[in-house]
């Protein structure tokens, strides 16, 4: 098989404060005609420094050495002119978040436009007419209606897709997806693979494919590459990999996968949060006097039930309305029906009545980085609920900081960095310890681990086990990582377009799934309907 892409002894270096830092350790690999290779690995690894040094995409404080020949011609040290034919042409890159990719203000047919204009020097109608034949490749329903939404107006996998249309104007040699489906519900998930699967087959394309989970790669790729702190430490054909892994970083990421389920809940466990038939709509007002034309049907007659050390899995895919229940149960959202605390049916209740409950009422949201100031300190940001609420007024701030954050597994001497100086899973866990030293009742976690590694996501679900274990907490746990949820949940309830399709004991709701919804959601998962 001859070799479109040949990469040997690969070194990187970024000089970073006065500081090099090694990105990069002489990686060497090969991506021949028609393959699929992987690259795996924990976030920092290298996986994608090394693939932007394909076609050199890093920034100037970069140092590279080594070879990168695409089709025999040398891409380390190559002109501009020669890099710029190769880009986009030759080498197409499918990037992890399509919102950072795309340009929110311009319209998708003007963003296409401009790669076909830019390469082939296509425009007018016959670069429309492309257009709409490369939406309609990727599945992208009534293409010519689509042609003028910017990119907001798309789901999260139609994003994707329009990404991926971009990739492929060009008709390229070598395609590159870093990450393309972590962001994504599982159903989106398996759409995108099986749509890659199928234009690499249809345009004889090569694919090196850049993920931190395992179970897609098994997938999608011919053969797999694991870095681990800028090297390659074993490569080697999927299935052989997979079967007889050599190396004990490779075993570790094998065996990364949330496993066990949940403690049982204790006999006469009190029940913390109730709704009967919760409805969350939305009005839709139009005119110049605002007046009410419809609803959006965000959540309709929701019920369901937690007891102190309970949890309850709230699943479904982008737009079901999972978060908005959530939302709706904390009395952050405006909602209709009765939603009791403690017994207490606080729908009615205003805000100054709510205030002394929130202390009890706690989120962890998906995006550990986007919900923690990057100007406050861990110690600032742990402790600032405690000042809002007035906990415990006589102890010392800094020592409950410490205490919470040495059991959530945080160095207490940490405590004065800012959240750019902590990893993902720290940032994960400095959300988590804000929540935790108010000691609440109940909390909501909002795809808490989807954006972590695999080997990060079995340690925060080991962390959220034990804490409920050790202090009753009733979760609301919103996710559309199945695997965690069945790691995590005693009871599990399906959304579907603001509807709850169904809703049961975890472990039926895994094995015997009663509605084809479900079983969807499970096939994408697992492979299967009733995973093991």
């Amino acid at each position: 098989m001859s070799a479109v892409l040949d990469i040997r002894d690969l070194k990187v270096d970024f000089l970073q404060d006065g500081k090099v830092i090694h990105a990069v350790k002489g990686v060497s690999f090969t991506v021949g005609a028609g393959e699929t290779v992987a690259l795996v690995g924990e976030s920092g690894s290298g996986k994608s420094v090394t693939a932007l040094s394909t076609v050199s995409l890093l920034g100037g404080n970069a140092d590279v050495s080594g070879s990168v020949s695409y089709r025999g011609r040398e891409m380390v040290g190559a002109s501009e002119d020669h890099l710029r034919e190769v880009r986009g042409n030759d080498i197409s890159f499918i990037f992890q978040e399509p919102m950072t990719s795309l340009n929110p203000l311009h319209t998708i047919e003007k963003q296409l436009a401009e790669s076909l204009a830019l390469h082939q020097g296509i425009g007018g109608a016959a670069a429309r007419a492309r257009i709409v034949e490369l939406l309609d490749e990727v599945g992208i329903r009534d293409p010519e209606s689509r042609l003028a939404d910017y990119p907001h107006q798309l789901s999260g996998g139609q994003r994707q897709r329009v990404m991926i249309a971009m990739a492929l104007a060009n008709r390229p040699d070598l395609l590159i997806a870093d990450e393309p489906t972590t962001a994504l519900d599982v159903t989106i998930q398996a759409q995108i693979l099986e749509l890659l699967a199928e234009l690499k087959e249809r345009e004889k394309l090569s694919l090196l494919f850049i993920s931190h989970d395992l179970g897609i790669v098994r997938r999608i790729a011919d053969r797999v590459c694991v870095m681990q702190g800028g090297e390659i430490v074993e490569q080697g054909a999927v299935a052989e990999i997979f079967a007889n892994p050599q190396h004990p970083y490779t075993r570790k990421l094998l065996a990364a996968e949330p496993k066990g389920r949940p403690d049982p809940v204790p006999e006469g466990a009190e029940e913390i949060v109730r709704t009967d038939n919760l409805r969350v709509w939305f009005p839709i007002q139009r005119g110049l006097l605002r007046r009410t034309v419809g609803h959006v049907k965000a959540v309709n007659a929701a019920t369901i039930s937690v007891r102190a050390g309970e949890t309850l899995g709230i699943v479904g895919e982008s737009g079901s309305g999972k978060t908005t229940l959530a939302l709706g149960i904390m009395r952050l959202i405006a909602s209709d029906g009765p939603i009791v605390y403690l017994g207490q049916d606080i729908s009615g209740w205003r805000p100054r009545e709510l205030r002394r409950l929130r202390r009890d009422m706690q989120i962890v949201f998906q995006d550990p980085y986007g919900s923690l100031s990057p100007r406050m300190t861990a110690e600032e940001i742990i402790a600032e609920g405690l000042s809002v609420h007035g906990v415990e007024k006589g102890r010392d701030r800094r020592e409950m900081v410490a205490e919470i954050m040495a059991e959530v597994g945080l160095d207490p001497a940490t405590m004065e960095r800012y959240p750019h100086e902590f990893s993902g899973g720290q940032r994960q866990r400095i959300a988590i310890a804000r929540a935790m030293i108010l000691r609440p009742k109940v909390v909501v976690l909002d795809e808490p681990t989807s954006a972590l590694d695999m080997t990060v996501q079995v340690q925060i679900v080991d962390l959220l086990r034990d804490l409920q274990r050790r202090y009753g907490l009733a979760y609301l746990f919103i996710s559309h990582d199945l695997r965690v949820v069945r790691a995590l949940a005693h009871k599990i309830i399906v959304m579907k377009a603001g509807d709850v399709v169904e809703t049961g004991d975890g472990d039926a709701v895994f094995d015997r799934p009663q509605t084809d919804y479900t079983r969807e959601l499970m096939a994408a998962a697992f492979g299967t309907a009733r995973p093991a």
